[in-house]
């Protein structure tokens, strides 16, 4: 049944990001991930136990690579926390921009994942505190305002980056990424006054 040499790991996932993307979790297979990726089911289960642990391996592969950019983001001395920010903005972009499916399954599918026993949680935690700690040294230097609050700062920017990766997934062509990501930097470095 398989047509292509390669990875099938890596096939599956991305034929999983595929299939979740266009059908939902809930409404989606393995058969139909396996046809997606040109193999046979029961190969799929040499890989995965069951539909939820190939979710999580997406996941746990999207927060390593995000948690992996903010460490790097975040120890660097050269930058102000303003331009962390924009950096880490700039890494999300980047990281979906290549896949608007997988911005799709982030998006709608992680409320699908005991987190307690997700492997992605350690990263998607850490995340959040370099997150946390960026904005807290931008408090600390006087570049950010001391009456912002951490933790509705950090919310407020991460929700309002899902729900716009949403749309532009949804509608690329009436969402033009560069629009959203220069809008975005904007609204952070200046607010909404003139």
């Amino acid at each position: 049944m398989r047509n292509k040499e390669g990875n099938k790991e890596v096939d599956i996932q991305e034929a999983a990001i595929k299939v979740f993307a266009k059908f939902g979790y809930h409404n989606s297979g393995i058969n139909q991930i396996a046809k997606e990726a040109g193999i046979a089911s029961g190969s799929i289960y040499l890989y995965y136990k069951n539909k939820e642990e190939v979710l999580a391996n997406i996941f746990s592969k999207v927060w390593e690579q995000l948690h992996n950019e903010i460490t790097k983001i975040s120890e660097r001395k050269d930058l102000s926390s303003i331009d962390k920010i924009e950096y880490l903005i700039d890494v999300i972009f980047d990281i979906f921009s290549i896949n608007p499916s997988l911005a799709t399954v982030f998006v709608n599918e992680q409320i699908h994942l005991r987190k307690e026993t997700s492997l992605f949680m350690k990263y998607y935690e850490s995340f959040f505190r370099k997150g946390e700690e960026i904005i807290e040294e931008g408090i600390k230097s006087g570049t950010i305002n001391e009456n912002i609050d951490v933790k509705t700062f950090k919310f407020f920017l991460l929700g309002g980056m899902r729900y716009l990766l949403e749309n532009w997934a949804r509608d690329v062509k009436n969402f033009p990424l560069t629009t959203l990501r220069q809008n975005v930097k904007l609204i952070i470095k200046k607010g909404i006054l003139k």
